[in-house]
């Protein structure tokens, strides 16, 4: 169900076509963890993705994350080339000293001084950010925002991620929870749902993340609604995913288009209370639970069915100059934002 930007891999470029110096982007995950080498311009030059093996815990992951640096950097001829590193991971994180609080993904890992880690086994400096504000930030430099000053970015997967920029910067927190977006409350009503990863009642995330829709339509069906998905209801957990409401719904069943249609509702909800809070001017879509994407009618549906709600709920002049759309790098956003953010950082440094 991914979006027509999603691919097996990045376009990697020739090193004699790139711009040095080079930026790391390192983009760890739950399962694997993507490592993109940049050049100046947000090229790729070179990219490899690696089993994150969770269970093995954090120090043999930095282990073999920074002799895949050294490697790729001595097979390339660039050694001392690369002065920074953008490194991300999901939250709960305490960006200030550097840690891991408690990531649902890397239960290992909780509490792990990962920045310095990092800094130990390869000596240069290391700029650290959430998995969504790194997504943002790589939006915003070279994908759908690169033409703008500021954006939001919501990334639809399991969760609702989300990355927010004023006037160039990342809005990251005082609690390191800044523009964690999932977490909004669109639901006040008593018997809300409950966000699986741990938020409160009524939250974004409840209602329009992969998880959510799931959790959703179960109920629907178990509640006695007829839908080609109804054969689903009675087997394994892992049956009924988004992915199967989508080609439901693209084949004309009924519930499933319900459920795209009320998905995009609660986020126009959603959308409408970060732009009355923040004026962006550019909200970009990302992540895999996209029903489709642009290229997609189902997808297609699923966007103006959000920009319709966003229409009805704020101020003529606020909707005319406010671009809705998906965004446009696909899986690679994290790794190219982390490179992004260690050249911003390093730039600012050296003035």
């Amino acid at each position: 169900m991914g979006s027509p930007t999603d691919h097996s891999g990045p376009q990697i470029i020739q090193l004699t076509e790139s711009e040095p110096p080079y930026y790391w982007g390192v983009d760890i995950g739950g399962t694997g963890i993507k490592l993109g080498l940049v050049d100046h311009s947000g090229q790729t030059v070179a990219y490899e993705k690696i089993a994150t093996m969770e269970s093995q815990g954090p120090e043999s992951g930095v282990q073999r994350i920074g002799d895949l640096v050294t490697s790729t950097e001595e097979t390339l001829g660039i050694v001392g080339k690369v002065p920074a590193i953008g490194l991300g991971a999901p939250g709960p994180m305490d960006l200030p000293k550097g840690l891991l609080v408690e990531p649902p993904q890397l239960p290992s890992w909780w509490g792990f001084p990962i920045v310095k880690a990092f800094q130990d086994q390869l000596q240069r400096p290391i700029s650290f950010l959430n998995d969504a504000n790194a997504a943002a930030y790589g939006e915003f430099w070279i994908g759908a925002g690169e033409h703008c000053d500021s954006m939001l970015l919501l990334t639809l997967g399991t969760g609702v991620g989300g990355g927010i920029i004023v006037d160039g910067e990342l809005v990251n927190g005082v609690n390191s929870f800044g523009s964690e977006c999932g977490h909004i409350i669109v639901d006040s009503s008593p018997h809300a749902r409950l966000c699986i990863w741990g938020g409160g009642r009524g939250q974004l995330e409840a209602y329009a993340s992969a998880s959510g829709v799931v959790a959703r339509t179960r109920q629907l069906l178990t509640d006695g609604e007829q839908s080609s998905l109804s054969g689903l209801l009675g087997g394994a957990d892992d049956e009924l995913t988004a992915k199967k409401v989508y080609v439901e719904a693209e084949a004309g069943d009924a519930l499933s288009l319900r459920i795209v249609d009320e998905t995009a509702r609660w986020l126009g909800i959603g959308v409408t209370t970060l732009v009355h809070a923040l004026d962006p001017g550019v909200v970009s879509l990302g992540g895999a639970m996209n029903f489709g994407g642009a290229n997609c009618p189902i997808g297609r549906r699923f966007l103006n069915g959000i920009i319709e709600e966003f229409k009805q709920r704020t101020f003529e002049s606020v909707f005319a100059g406010t671009e809705i759309n998906f965004a446009t790098l696909g899986a690679d956003a994290g790794y190219l934002g982390l490179a992004g953010y260690a050249r911003k950082e390093l730039l600012a440094a050296s003035k």
